[in-house]
């Protein structure tokens, strides 16, 4: 929530859909753009976007709010893939102007009002060789919106099952409208020849691994709200192998597994971790956007 400033209670220019006028938002913070009548603002690390006007209808803005993905894991030869951050996208074409967006987008505006919004962006979940257990993502949070962090387990997307079939992550936790992450793949079980299965991203369930192959990444999303083209966000880490055969591919901003090392995510795509046979790659970090008209 913002920390209200001179512009809140009292002021006459109201407080968001329950003021008393409308007001188009006014606002700095972050890396701002302008696309037409639009601005954008992009956060690629922590900061705070201060709003001095804003009210009414005219006081919505859209956003999209992408956690870190979790780190993948190495277990002698099976490491497996770690579940993208959580993707969280609102879009109205009366707030924000007419750009590709994606299925899974909601139609509730966030209501911004005069203050300043504290922006949490997440970083990656840390890569690690077994014993040492990877970690997840951490959130990334606009106001009232939180992203969870990928999953080595549990979170905005799931990870991977390890070879043996256990282990497999719940995406969408906590549970969200509509679903911010995939879970992990499952594992068939057939023995250690079996790689292990691929992390899930926000725009699919990570693939299953079969024997001598590990585990696709689960898709991720694109939203084209920094401007004009689409850019695919969240998409799980690829499981690895068991002894070295075929590595699991990473899709839409995650990491590749491999036999060895897995690859890290990119920074600012919230993908997962790549699983590899030695130790796993790093979670990638979050991103943060905010889009409104301003004139």
């Amino acid at each position: 929530m913002p920390i209200i400033g001179s512009f809140g209670a009292g002021s006459g220019r109201g407080f968001g859909r329950g003021g008393s006028k409308n007001e188009l938002i006014a606002a700095t913070g972050g890396t701002e753009n302008t696309v037409g009548d639009y601005k954008i603002h992009e956060f690629t690390s922590p900061g705070t976007l201060t709003v001095t006007a804003g009210a009414g209808q005219l006081g919505l803005a859209d956003y999209l709010v992408i956690a870190g993905g979790g780190g993948g894991s190495g277990h002698g030869g099976h490491g497996r893939g770690a579940g993208g951050g959580g993707f969280r996208n609102s879009y109205n074409a009366d707030v924000s102007g007419t750009y590709p967006t994606n299925p899974l987008v909601s139609s509730e505006s966030l209501p911004l009002v005069a203050g300043s919004y504290p922006i949490q962006v997440g970083g990656g979940g840390n890569g690690q060789a077994h014993p040492s257990p990877p970690t997840q993502g951490t959130p990334s949070i606009l106001s009232t919106i939180t992203s969870a962090g990928g999953g080595v387990g549990d979170g905005g997307s799931g990870g991977g099952a390890y070879y043996s079939g256990g282990g497999q992550g719940s995406g969408n936790v906590p549970p969200v409208s509509p679903p911010q992450g995939n879970p992990g793949g499952t594992q068939n079980t057939g023995g250690n020849h079996y790689g292990t299965a691929g992390g899930g991203g926000a725009g699919g369930v990570g693939g299953a691994g079969s024997p001598g192959s590990g585990g696709t990444g689960g898709l991720g999303l694109g939203s084209a709200i920094r401007g004009t083209t689409a850019q695919t966000y969240t998409g799980g880490g690829g499981g690895s192998t068991f002894g070295g055969g075929s590595p699991g591919i990473a899709y839409d901003g995650g990491g590749p597994g491999v036999a060895t090392d897995g690859s890290p995510a990119p920074a600012n795509r919230g993908g997962g971790g790549g699983g590899g046979g030695v130790s796993g790659g790093n979670g990638g970090s979050g991103i943060v956007y905010v889009r409104y008209k301003y004139q």
